[in-house]
C-alpha cells in the first residue's frame, strides 16, 4: 500500500456520516465552477517565449499546491477509518497516439515539496516522451490490466473480485498499486484540448483517490473593452473527507493561485495566505 497515517482528528458528525454512507460512490459532492483564468494565460502567453509550459503544466501544479496546503483533501477512507496519504500524487490516463483505438496508460506523478510549475512540466514532458516516443506500455497496474483482459470471464471476474477483497483489506499487491490512477491524491482529466468543458466524473470504491478533477476547455469573453478568458472546472469528492466551508475555502484558493499564476514558480508545498 502507499504511505500513508491513520487520522484520529474525525469530529463525531464526519464519523457518523462514515456510518450512513460506507462507499465513496454514495458520498459523491459534485461541484462545477467557473473560473477567471485571465491572469493565467497572460502569464503562460509571457512564459512560453522562454519555456516549454503549457496550460495542463499549471493547472497541475495549481492542483498540488492546493494539496500540500488544504491537506484534508489528500486523506481517504477505507473499512471506516480515515486515513491520509503521506505525499501528494496526481494522476491521469494518456493516449499513446490521438485517435480512437489507440491504447491508453495510466500516470501517476509524485508532486515533491520543492517541485514547481518547471520541474513539474519536465516531469510531465519526459512521461509522454516515454509513452509516445518509445511506445511504452508501462509496468505495474498497466502491465496488470493487459493481462487481466485477455482472461476468459469465468476467470477474470472472480480475480477482479479477489482484488477489490484485497483493496479494502489494504493488502493489494504493490505491483498492482504502482502506476494505478486509483491509488493517488487526485486524479486529473484535461478535456478542454478536446473542445469539451468541464463534466461530471464519479469517483470509485476502488483504491485511495478521494477527488477527481476535470479542466474544461479556456474561452475567450468580451466584456466590454475588455478580453477575459474562463475555464469551467468539474470537481467530485468524497464529501465526507471534510466539510463544506473546507471545500469552498479550497476552490478560494484555486482561484487565488489563477489570479497570481506567479506562486506556481514556487515550491509547491509554500504556504500561500490567501487575501
Amino acid at each position: 500500500m502507499p504511505q500513508t497515517k491513520r487520522c484520529t482528528d474525525i469530529n463525531g458528525l464526519n464519523q457518523i456520516m462514515i456510518d450512513i454512507k460506507p462507499k465513496r460512490s454514495l458520498s459523491e459532492l459534485y461541484i462545477n465552477q467557473k473560473m477567471d483564468v485571465t491572469n493565467l494565460v497572460n502569464y503562460v502567453k509571457k512564459l512560453k517565449e522562454t519555456e516549454h509550459v503549457t496550460y495542463f503544466h499549471a493547472f497541475t501544479t495549481m492542483l498540488g499546491k492546493v494539496l500540500y496546503n488544504r491537506p484534508l483533501l489528500n486523506r481517504y477512507i477505507s473499512n471506516r477509518h480515515v486515513y491520509e496519504h503521506n505525499d501528494v500524487t496526481i494522476s491521469y490516463v494518456m493516449k499513446v497516439s490521438f485517435e480512437d483505438k489507440s491504447k491508453e496508460i495510466m500516470v501517476v506523478m509524485p508532486i515533491a515539496k520543492d517541485d514547481n510549475i518547471f520541474s513539474i512540466g519536465k516531469k510531465i514532458r519526459e512521461k509522454v516522451d516515454s509513452v509516445r516516443n518509445k511506445n511504452d506500455g508501462g509496468e505495474g497496474a498497466n502491465s496488470a490490466i493487459h493481462i487481466l483482459s485477455k482472461l476468459p470471464n469465468i476467470l477474470r471476474v472472480p480475480v477482479i473480485a479477489l482484488l477489490k477483497w484485497c483493496d479494502r483489506h489494504q493488502i493489494l499487491p504493490s505491483s498492482l498499486i504502482k502506476d494505478n490512477i486509483y491509488y493517488s491524491s487526485c486524479i486529473i482529466s484535461d478535456i478542454g484540448s478536446l473542445h469539451c468543458d468541464g463534466i461530471y466524473h464519479n469517483v470509485t470504491d476502488f483504491g485511495t483517490c478521494s477527488g477527481i478533477i476535470t479542466i474544461g476547455e479556456i474561452k475567450e469573453v468580451k466584456e466590454g473593452k475588455n478580453t477575459k478568458y474562463y475555464c469551467e472546472f468539474g470537481i467530485t469528492m468524497d464529501e465526507r473527507v471534510a466539510d463544506g466551508f473546507y471545500f469552498i475555502k479550497s476552490i478560494h484558493l484555486m482561484q487565488y493561485l489563477l489570479n497570481n499564476p506567479e506562486l506556481l514558480e514556487e515550491s509547491a508545498s509554500k504556504k500561500v495566505e490567501v487575501d
